[in-house]
């Protein structure tokens, strides 16, 4: 039997409640960190996608809105050289979407950067010491995570199998995620890309929970109180919440995508790397069903996402998600457009008393 939340994660946070909010690059900022954080649970900001100008904006707006804990996020992937070779096939791949809108695949522009945490990201947020930073994608290099620790902030980091979880612990994590394959978004799988190894919450934390010497946070597939409860009787000493926050006011989350979320009871999901390269959770669409959720000409991450792009401002200008990535987890009926401080009530009355 498993130890049952042997760690207050409550406790290493600083937080009210164990609950962390998922950081979703792309779909939220400040507002939806701050609101949660203000409820007792930890912010998150994710920041893999803004630019260093936005990153200090956004947290000083944090800081002016709340005294509580937040979380900054950010990517340790290793950023890809082009390859044009790859591109022209997935381009050629794409060309007939771009036929029937006519759009000009020569007009293709670089899309969004997705950035890994290097020494200019450390100068540029240690004045403001963040009392929590958590990776996807395993950790940064043994010298910025000393850094990051003398700050006094402490790091949180994804793990989606007991060789990533023993790994993260050991390279300086204070607590772990354990991300189950039905989580929504971005897998954090680091150690392998073997989709196949990936598990379910459930076999996750009955695996990694009598292991590990350090808190486990809960992710994929939690959506109200009674999944929250049966994520801590399972040993997590917390649990983190990305889809159930989609529909609130203060998620960025775009029309398309509510209109996704709001228009099926439980919208079908799959891990697909269409939309940047890696495996990623999204409702299935008209682009995973067409060419497939893994497609093999999918260039290295982030680099898919150039290409989809233009084939996605247009749908959507459209009111169509058929080419946009709607992250979600596979328990993705409990969305609802309510604030996040009542989301965020109602899900804690699921949290064990011993918490």
């Amino acid at each position: 039997m498993p130890n049952v939340a042997p760690h207050k994660l409550s406790s290493v946070f600083a937080t009210d409640r164990p609950i962390v909010q998922a950081p979703m690059a792309g779909i939220q900022g400040s507002r939806l960190a701050i609101a949660v954080s203000n409820a007792g649970g930890l912010g998150s900001l994710p920041c893999a996608m803004l630019s260093e100008e936005k990153i200090e904006a956004e947290l000083t707006l944090i800081k002016s809105q709340t005294g509580k804990p937040f979380n900054l996020n950010f990517f340790c992937h290793t950023s890809p050289q082009a390859d044009p070779t790859a591109e022209a096939a997935w381009r050629q791949l794409l060309s007939p979407y771009y036929d029937e809108f006519g759009l000009e695949v020569k007009d293709i522009k670089d899309g969004p950067a997705r950035n890994p945490f290097t020494s200019a990201t450390a100068d540029l947020i240690e004045k403001f010491a963040p009392p929590v930073i958590s990776f996807h994608f395993g950790l940064p290099d043994a010298k910025l995570v000393d850094r990051i620790k003398s700050w006094g902030s402490k790091i949180l980091a994804s793990a989606t199998t007991v060789d990533e979880a023993l790994w993260l612990q050991a390279h300086g994590a204070d607590a772990i995620i354990a991300q189950g394959l039905e989580a929504g978004g971005h897998r954090g799988m680091f150690l392998s890309d073997n989709i196949d190894e990936q598990i379910s919450l459930k076999d996750l934390l009955t695996a990694i929970t009598p292991l590990l010497h350090i808190p486990v946070v809960a992710a994929g597939g939690i959506g109200c109180a009674a999944d929250i409860s049966a994520a801590m009787s399972l040993g997590a000493s917390g649990v983190q919440i990305g889809t159930a926050f989609l529909l609130c006011p203060e998620a960025d989350t775009s029309s398309v995508h509510r209109h996704a979320l709001r228009n099926q009871h439980n919208a079908e999901t799959a891990l697909t790397n269409v939309f940047s390269g890696r495996p990623a959770r999204s409702i299935i669409n008209r682009i995973i069903d067409e060419i497939g959720p893994f497609n093999p000409l999918a260039p290295t991450f982030p680099l898919a996402g150039t290409a989809i792009g233009p084939l996605r401002s247009h749908a959507e200008s459209l009111a169509s998600g058929d080419f946009s990535p709607l992250w979600a987890g596979t328990n993705n009926k409990h969305c609802r457009d309510i604030p996040a401080a009542q989301l965020l009530a109602e899900l804690a009355t699921g949290l064990a008393q011993r918490i």
